[in-house]
């Protein structure tokens, strides 16, 4: 029998299914969900990067020895909110973050937004402004914010030559002191609990890629900066831990290159480039590391670029961005990831792929919206992830008697005891799958939400639950449709109805 093995009852390890099956008009494949066996329980759940950065800072590339070499490599997610001004527009992103029931965001902003000079703290221009309202919006919903800081931009404490939207801190103690200043505003002044983690960079070297954290010909690590700023905030009695590495692309999990354990309360790193059996072993390893040092795991940033990456390129948008994601997020809850983040919520998708989930601004005018509508085969692909699922659900136990390439599967209880059973069916035909539920869960009346690329384009399409019929004497039986993306549940939250997130 093909099961879904664990390593332990803490520690889950997905099926790898390296053979398919026989080709046919109709695939069946038997689940058996028993709610009673917890193989892992997630330390945060799922949501999307939300940026707080609104300015548009020229380059001034001529100035420096190390210049930036793309033409804006802080992508087009930053200006992604509407203007502070527009109060309707920013009641309509809420709507739409507590639809989606985003409950773990990364929150975005760069040391330029709150320190633009050494000791010279800002807390009232229009970035801080934004990023009060999103933090705002997360405390009054219960979503945990990781909070990122993207990078510094600010030349007082650049490297000697170095653009300052690149460099390395150049004073470890004034990066340091920065930032125990920004955290202290914000949970003891501003007095928001939300923010559970805090990640001091992003993407720095020591992934498959890294661009930002350069010295220059000077030489420095970024092990250096994470202890400087745990030993800062442990002295100034900040007790938020640091996450990271923060590298990317799903870079492989090396021993030897973390010499950083001690100064970290999480981990995390990005993917990109879709996840397969190769990529699952590298979640694995992460995922191993983190909880055998009793610290949770998170994919903090992930999206496929293989899809369409620069320019206005729409297919980070596209349904089948959506399925890709969630085979992806499905791998990684599959191997005790703690927490997915997408990116990203609000973005222009003006210069690195539309990766937005709601249209807050219109590339061809170049302004923003008043009506912010979503993006529909992103929105409601990423729906399926994120609007059921609440923060610090168990992973339950599934089996399955055979194995279907194209098909791949979680299951999951809420805290409120709600049980989903989410599928991702990448063949492109239907597959008959019978549902079994062990113990007295069997007896719950499930529903069926089911989202494919022909269902989403639909004007004015809602997404709502068909009942599963039951016969006790046999499993429940639903049908996968080809390239779909179905969740089999006992919750039942009508179009209206708000998202699943504390």
């Amino acid at each position: 029998m093909m099961t879904f093995l664990s390593r332990n009852l803490t520690q889950i390890s997905i099926l790898l299914c390296m053979t398919g099956v026989a080709i046919g008009q109709m695939q069946d494949q038997n689940i058996t969900i028993d709610p009673g066996v917890v193989v892992h329980h997630m330390e945060g759940g799922i949501g999307a990067s939300w940026h707080a950065m609104i300015s548009d800072i020229p380059l001034e590339n001529e100035k420096y020895d190390y210049p930036v070499r793309f033409i804006n490599p802080r992508g087009s997610a930053y200006g992604g909110n509407p203007p502070l001004s527009d109060t309707s527009a920013w009641n309509q992103v809420w709507h739409h973050a507590r639809w989606l029931g985003l409950d773990f965001i990364r929150v975005e902003l760069s040391q330029r937004m709150y320190e633009p000079e050494r000791n010279v703290f800002d807390w009232n221009n229009e970035e801080m402004q934004a990023l009060y309202r999103i933090l705002d919006w997360c405390e009054a919903n219960h979503a945990d914010v990781f909070l990122q800081q993207m990078w510094g931009h600010v030349e007082w404490n650049a490297c000697p030559g170095v653009h300052p939207l690149l460099s390395a801190p150049r004073s470890l103690d004034d990066f340091a002191q920065g930032i125990a200043t920004l955290l202290r505003h914000l949970t003891v002044t501003r007095k928001y609990s939300c923010i559970k983690y805090f990640c001091i960079t992003n993407e720095p070297p020591g992934g498959t890629w890294g661009y930002w954290w350069s010295y220059g010909q000077g030489s420095g690590t970024v092990t250096s900066a994470w202890k400087k700023v745990r030993e800062t905030l442990d002295r100034e009695g900040i007790p938020i831990p640091l996450s990271g590495p923060d590298w990317t692309s799903l870079p492989p999990f090396d021993p030897l290159k973390i010499d950083f354990d001690e100064y970290l309360g999480a981990y995390d790193i990005h993917s990109y480039g879709g996840i397969d059996y190769e990529g699952e072993e590298i979640i694995a390893g992460w995922s191993d590391w983190a909880h055998a040092h009793g610290k949770p795991f998170f994919l903090s940033e992930f999206g496929n670029m293989n899809l369409g990456w620069g320019g206005t390129n729409p297919g980070p948008k596209s349904f089948a961005a959506s399925l890709s994601n969630a085979s992806d997020a499905v791998r990684c809850l599959n191997l005790g990831t703690d927490a997915l983040n997408r990116w990203s919520f609000v973005n222009r998708g003006d210069l690195d792929g539309q990766w937005q989930l709601i249209h807050t601004w219109d590339t061809e005018s170049k302004q923003y919206v008043k009506k912010i509508n979503p993006e529909p085969e992103a929105y409601f692909g990423f729906a399926m992830l994120s609007r059921f699922m609440g923060k610090y659900p168990d992973l339950i136990f599934w089996q399955t008697d055979r194995c279907i390439d194209g098909i791949k599967l979680t299951a999951y209880r809420n805290r409120d005891k709600s049980i989903s059973v989410l599928f991702v069916n990448q063949e492109k035909r239907p597959v008959r799958v019978k549902v079994t539920i062990t113990g007295q869960e069997d007896k719950l009346k499930f529903n069926l939400y089911q989202v494919n690329e022909d269902m989403v384009k639909q004007p004015g399409f809602q997404l709502n639950p068909q009942p599963v019929d039951h016969n006790r004497k046999q499993p429940r039986t639903i049908v996968l449709l080809p390239e779909s993306i179905s969740l089999f549940t006992t919750l039942q939250l009508r179009q209206g109805d708000p998202g699943i997130t504390d």
